[in-house]
């Protein structure tokens, strides 16, 4: 199947009104004749300076997380037809940070994915295992298990999601699976997702532990490997575009 590789930036809690013009306007430049899908997942106090700076361009805009919700009571939170009202495409969901640090359970995660994906948002679905669970030889069954929740809830619309596979024991510690490594969990994935929809091909397989200028090619060449979702070298202009540069049309 034909289809661009995607590129989405999570800057996760960084970012300034003046760091966000400088880079968000490098890449907008940077960006003409890019072979891929980009998109830069920004915090949401900054939505709407990032859509207006990259307003006529290719560039996506992406959030990082969405409330299960669509409104109500919920302080704090940021529901899915907010998003949309900033012109955002693609909603981060279950990342291993919002797992750890704020007790996301794979059920919980599943609902935001079908929140988002009711309000015309591609949730970014992230699953992965943590260094302990690598080593005890269970990478296999977490994946699988999270996968299982999000096919569970959405099954009827799965392949309208994309997936970042992003083992934990390699997001920032400068760790990074092997092409070969990161494949073999893509291609598992891909054939869980293949058992619940026809379309699994369409299903972008992005991989997420510490994607860089660097290593981004030899990744991005994997056969089920759509994509990445990088972390602090989305922050560099320079190393974002070079990881945009690498991707090719599948």
């Amino acid at each position: 199947m034909n289809k661009q590789q995607l590129i989405a930036g999570n800057w996760k809690m960084n970012g300034s009104l003046e760091a966000n013009d400088a880079l968000v306007r490098a890449l907008v430049a940077g960006m003409a004749g890019a072979q891929c899908t980009a998109a830069v997942c920004v915090p949401a106090a900054y939505l709407a300076q990032v859509q207006m700076l990259k307003s006529g361009s290719a560039l996506e805009l992406g959030a990082q997380d969405v409330s299960q919700h669509v409104q109500g009571a919920y302080t704090g939170e940021v529901s899915a037809p907010m998003l949309r009202e900033f012109g955002v495409r693609y909603a981060i969901v279950g990342h291993s940070e919002r797992r750890q640090y704020h007790g996301e359970t794979d059920a919980l995660v599943a609902e935001k994915a079908k929140t988002a994906l009711a309000h015309g948002i591609t949730p970014i679905v992230c699953v992965g295992e943590t260094l302990a669970e690598r080593e005890a030889g269970r990478t296999e069954e977490v994946v699988k298990r999270q996968m299982a929740a999000i096919i569970h809830v959405n099954g009827h619309c799965i392949s309208e999601i994309c997936v970042a596979y992003e083992p934990v024991w390699a997001i920032g510690t400068g760790r990074t699976a092997t092409p070969e490594q990161a494949q073999q969990v893509h291609a598992l994935l891909r054939k869980q997702l293949a058992a619940a929809t026809p379309h699994a091909e369409r299903v972008h397989i992005l991989y997420g532990g510490s994607m860089n200028a660097a290593n981004a090619a030899g990744l991005l060449a994997q056969r089920d490997i759509d994509g990445g979702l990088v972390g602090g070298a989305s922050l560099k202009a320079a190393d974002f575009l070079q990881i945009i540069a690498s991707a090719r049309a599948a």
